[in-house]
């Protein structure tokens, strides 16, 4: 098997890290590790599992996400993604949405260790070839963390586990909203370092309130495997996958924003030729001049014009066409 390198990812985000955006973040960076949205097992093995586990080969190294609490389920989900040529699959025990705690996965597997050793344990089994990871919370409702969260990654690494990816926050079952449990309840970084320093033999990965691409780099140089950025990533993805290769190598070439959207052209032209809509792939590049002259032309370019039935490459192209003619009358 082949050892997947997690310095630097892109968190799964439900209704974001598509295959189009996934495909765009490629084409910034070709190192970092993406990650689908989040797929639960039951729609893998009950539903179009090849809709659900189409990407693009150059997506590589690429993730499937999957959230189920039924090993057997879990089982054949990993079974489908191995198929389908995933490089790792993980299991959702972070996410603290209502419909993900009434179907018993997510984030309320956190007080549930043993069952969750035993759905890796499934995983593992059933993988072909894909690596086995899990991305977690550090506790939920009144847990206290310094105390639950070792317990449960010594119980579900003694399965053969390596790879944590910890969301340095606590979830609120009841009470908070998924958004307000990404924001509200406090960091404890310094709790993921401990799990790290104390268990040096394991992976473990940051994830939850990493801003920019110099604080992710900070808190792997004190001593952690990886970091994972997701909302930011996504919103300003020129300012944190952008620079991110040069983790991976030392000599590296950042792309310009226009040599992206150069490269984007011909995917995007095949997706409508296949019938799609221009708006499926350009909501996701509306961050590429994030913090540039000629960022909010850019946006409301592809935000006026992208959704309407007819809508082509020339969009985008008219779109980039007004930005550099802001950034020629600024000069």
């Amino acid at each position: 098997m082949k050892r997947i390198n997690r310095t630097f990812s892109v968190a799964p985000m439900m209704d974001w890290t598509d295959r189009h955006c996934r495909y765009l973040h490629r084409l910034i960076s070709k190192n970092v590790l993406l990650y689908t949205e989040m797929v639960t097992a039951p729609a893998l093995i009950h539903g179009d599992a090849d809709r659900l586990l189409e990407f693009n080969q150059s997506e590589h190294p690429i993730a499937l996400q999957i959230g189920g609490s039924h090993p057997n389920q879990l089982a054949q989900a990993t079974r489908l993604g191995c198929e389908a040529g995933y490089d790792e699959i993980n299991i959702n025990i972070g996410c603290p949405s209502d419909r993900v705690q009434f179907g018993r996965f997510g984030a309320c597997l956190m007080k549930e260790p043993e069952l969750v050793s035993e759905c890796v344990t499934a995983m593992k089994e059933a993988s072909t070839g894909a690596e086995i990871t899990v991305k977690c919370r550090i506790g939920v409702d009144d847990q206290e963390p310094k105390r639950i969260l070792p317990d449960f990654i010594d119980k579900v690494s003694q399965n053969g586990v390596s790879s944590f990816t910890i969301h340095a926050r606590k979830a609120w079952l009841s009470g908070l909203s998924p958004k307000q449990n990404r924001d509200v309840p406090p960091l404890d970084y310094e709790l993921v370092h401990e799990i790290k320093k104390e268990r040096p033999e394991l992976e473990i990965i940051l994830n939850g309130g990493l801003q920019t691409f110099d604080q992710a780099v900070h808190e792997i140089n004190k001593g952690l495997d990886g970091a994972m950025i997701g909302r930011t990533a996504y919103h300003n993805p020129m300012e944190i996958l952008a620079n991110a290769d040069s983790l991976f190598e030392t000599n590296t070439n950042k792309k310009s924003v226009n040599k992206i959207i150069d490269e984007m052209l011909p995917y995007i032209q095949n997706h409508l030729d296949t019938g799609g809509r221009l708006n499926q792939i350009t909501r996701h590049m509306l961050g590429l001049f994030s913090g540039q002259s000629g960022a909010k032309i850019w946006k409301r370019t592809l935000s006026d014009e992208a959704h309407k039935k007819d809508a082509g490459v020339e969009v985008v192209q008219n779109a980039l066409r007004n930005v550099l003619e802001k950034q020629n009358n600024s000069e």
